[in-house]
């Protein structure tokens, strides 16, 4: 059973906390947080990063697997983990999509979600 469904604004603030800094810790490259709050039911934030690799976006995302179950969290439900192209981690409030740079750009959610917020980014 997973609680952090439920947890409010301050659940989703420890869940984005933790996934970003997860990205941080694993060198992920370009990430942004876009808020969705108001635009969709979907999640309170989408994250979006970048791996160097396929090895690279596999390891980013078991890390944050990994920090997730540990925290408390329970067991995220994730896609796309085999190829490693675009991995997709649904953790309830928040969503984190970490790709291989030429499968980012072919996709580009940043301007389906974010093209109103430029200030989204967050560095890389």
């Amino acid at each position: 059973m997973s609680d952090h469904d439920t947890q409010g604004a301050d659940g989703s603030d420890a869940l984005k906390a933790l996934a970003l800094g997860c990205l941080d810790d694993m060198q992920a490259e370009e990430t942004i947080a876009i808020d969705l709050a108001g635009k969709t039911s979907l999640a309170d934030t989408m994250i979006i990063a970048s791996g160097r690799s396929q090895r690279h976006v596999g390891a980013i995302a078991d890390k944050i697997l990994q920090d997730l179950k540990a925290k408390g969290y329970g067991t995220a439900r994730v896609e796309g983990m085999p190829a490693c192209d675009w991995v997709l981690i649904d953790a309830g409030d928040l969503l984190v999509h970490i790709f291989r740079p030429e499968v980012r750009g072919f996709y580009n959610l940043e301007k389906i979600w974010g093209e109103d917020r430029p200030s989204a980014h967050l560095g890389g």
